[in-house]
C-alpha cells in the first residue's frame, strides 16, 4: 500500500469527522447548557488539578471519535486498515471517571409537577460533574456506552447524546475496566438489594471506587399521601389499592431507612462514598460534595 495515499486518505476522513463534531457542537443540547450553569455555579469554590504527561504502559488502541485531537492518532495502526486509531496509555484510562444512570422505568417518575423527574435530575447531576471532571483535566466516560473516557467538548457534546438516548437498564453493566478507575452510580436503588450489592462486589474485586448517588423523590421519602390510594406499578408490577396509606407508612419507611443504611454500610466497607439527594433540593449542593469526594479518591493514589 502506497503510504502517501493512505495518509491522504486517512487526513481526508480525519478532516470529515472533525467537519461532523464542529456541525454537532453548533447545536447544544439542553443538558449541557443546564450542567454547564450547575458546574460553572459549583466551579466558584472548586479548583481543579491539571495533569500533565502521559502514561508509559500501553493500554489499548480505540476508533477515532468525534471531538478526539488528531494528534493523538496513530497512523501505523491507522494505516493497517479503512479506521482510524487512537492509541491509549494506562495513565491515561486509570485517572477517569465512568458515569452510569439508572434509566429504568421508576427514574420517570415525580409526585408534583412543580418538581424534576428523578430521571432528569440524575443526568443533570451526572452531566454536571462530567463537565466540572474535564474542567479539571480528567476524563469521562458513560458506562455501558462501549467508548473510552475522553476529555475536550467533543467528550461533553457526546455524552449529552448519550445520556438523551440511555436504554433501559436497571442495573450498571459489567464491563472490564482499569485498576483505579473511578466510577459514579446515580440511582434511586430501588431494586432487589442482593443482585444490587452482588453486581457492586464485582467492581470492588477489581480494585475500584465509586461513588453512590441516590436519587429519590420527597414523597418516597415520607409517603404523605392519607386514605383511599392506588399505586401504580411502573416496571411491569401489578397496581396495589390501599384503602388507609397511612396505616403502612411506618413499615414503608422502615424498610425504605434499612435500604439505605445497607447501602451507606456497603459504601463504608468498601472505602466508597455515598450520598443521598432529593429532587427538590438544588443539586449545587450534592455536585459539591461529589466532585470533591472524587478529588479526594484521585489524592490517595498519588
Amino acid at each position: 500500500m502506497d503510504k502517501r495515499h493512505t495518509r491522504e486518505g486517512v487526513g481526508r476522513e480525519a478532516l470529515r469527522l472533525r467537519q461532523q463534531s464542529e456541525q454537532a457542537a453548533s447545536r447544544l443540547p439542553a443538558l449541557l447548557l443546564n450542567a454547564e450553569r450547575v458546574a460553572s455555579t459549583v466551579a466558584q469554590g472548586v479548583h481543579g488539578r491539571r495533569r500533565v504527561g502521559q502514561g508509559e504502559t500501553f493500554w489499548q488502541f480505540r476508533q477515532y471519535e468525534q471531538g478526539d485531537s488528531l494528534q493523538q492518532l496513530d497512523w501505523r495502526q491507522s494505516a493497517k486498515s479503512d479506521r482510524l486509531y487512537i492509541r491509549e496509555q494506562e495513565w491515561e484510562a486509570a485517572q477517569s471517571a465512568w458515569l452510569w444512570v439508572d434509566a429504568s422505568a421508576s427514574m420517570d417518575w415525580r409526585s408534583l409537577d412543580t418538581l424534576p423527574f428523578k430521571s432528569e435530575r440524575a443526568k443533570l447531576l451526572m452531566m454536571a460533574l462530567a463537565v466540572l471532571s474535564i474542567r479539571a483535566g480528567e476524563r469521562v466516560a458513560l458506562l455501558g456506552s462501549n467508548q473510552s473516557p475522553r476529555s475536550g467538548r467533543g467528550a461533553l457534546m457526546n455524552l449529552a447524546s448519550q445520556l438523551s438516548v440511555v436504554a433501559d437498564r436497571g442495573l450498571p453493566p459489567l464491563r472490564h475496566l482499569p485498576r483505579n478507575a473511578q466510577l459514579v452510580f446515580c440511582s434511586d436503588f430501588l431494586m432487589p438489594y442482593d443482585d444490587l450489592e452482588q453486581r457492586l462486589r464485582h467492581f470492588l474485586a477489581s480494585g475500584l471506587r465509586g461513588h453512590l448517588v441516590q436519587i429519590l423523590d420527597p414523597a418516597e421519602l415520607a409517603l404523605p399521601y392519607q386514605g383511599r390510594t392506588r399505586f401504580e406499578g411502573l416496571e411491569g408490577e401489578e397496581s396495589w389499592l390501599l384503602s388507609r396509606v397511612e396505616a403502612v407508612r411506618p413499615r414503608y419507611i422502615e424498610r425504605l431507612k434499612r435500604l439505605r443504611e445497607s447501602l451507606v454500610d456497603f459504601c463504608a466497607a468498601a472505602g466508597w462514598g455515598y450520598s443521598l439527594h432529593v429532587t427538590e433540593r438544588a443539586p449545587e449542593t450534592t455536585l459539591l460534595a461529589l466532585h470533591q469526594a472524587l478529588s479526594a479518591n484521585r489524592r490517595m493514589f498519588f
